[in-house]
């Protein structure tokens, strides 16, 4: 059988991004001071992303009921190399702005690098209108502080995503 590397890494990227959201999804921790207009599209934007991610992942029982498959055992590898790439740039204790992080993960995967264009189960990921976050989380902070942070998380995006890029199974 032949395997469809870029889905597979979509897969694990997806996977990863859900687990991110899901880990601070309802705390009510502020780390930054920005208004509370820009605090509830941060919201908004999280429980939409997650929802659609929701769509086209499988449960966290899926992946280990059949962690031995082929498939599944490539996107748990793969989901690895994304913790393992993003643990080894973030410093235990530090802030970081998880939106920001997997937001730009995913557009740099669906939109710089172009992946799953062709592909309609990701439609949503494809054409989500990314420039409108990060301008609201880049030009419309006044908090310089958090305006660094966020272009601290899309360069470590950027560095993540071009690894999983050329990211082998062997």
């Amino acid at each position: 059988m032949i395997l469809n590397l870029s889905k597979i890494k979509t897969e694990a990227l997806l996977l990863f991004c859900r687990d991110l959201i899901e880990s601070y999804k309802d705390k009510d921790e502020k780390l930054f001071d920005f208004d509370e207009e820009i605090n509830e599209y941060l919201i908004k934007i999280s429980n939409d992303m997650h929802k659609e991610i929701l769509k086209v992942t499988s449960t966290n029982e899926y992946y280990i009921k059949n962690n031995k498959h082929f498939r599944i055992k490539a996107i748990l590898d793969s989901y690895n190399f994304i913790n393992k790439e993003i643990g080894m740039h973030l410093e235990k204790g530090k802030v970081f702005n998880p939106t920001m992080l997997y937001f730009s993960l995913l557009a740099v995967w669906f939109k710089e690098l172009d992946k799953e264009s062709r592909s309609k189960e990701y439609i949503y990921f494809i054409i989500y209108p990314y420039a409108n976050v990060y301008d609201k989380l880049l030009l419309n902070i006044k908090d310089e502080k958090f305006k660094l942070l966020n272009i601290s998380m899309i360069e470590l995006a950027e560095k993540v995503i071009y690894k999983l890029d050329q990211y082998s199974f062997r």
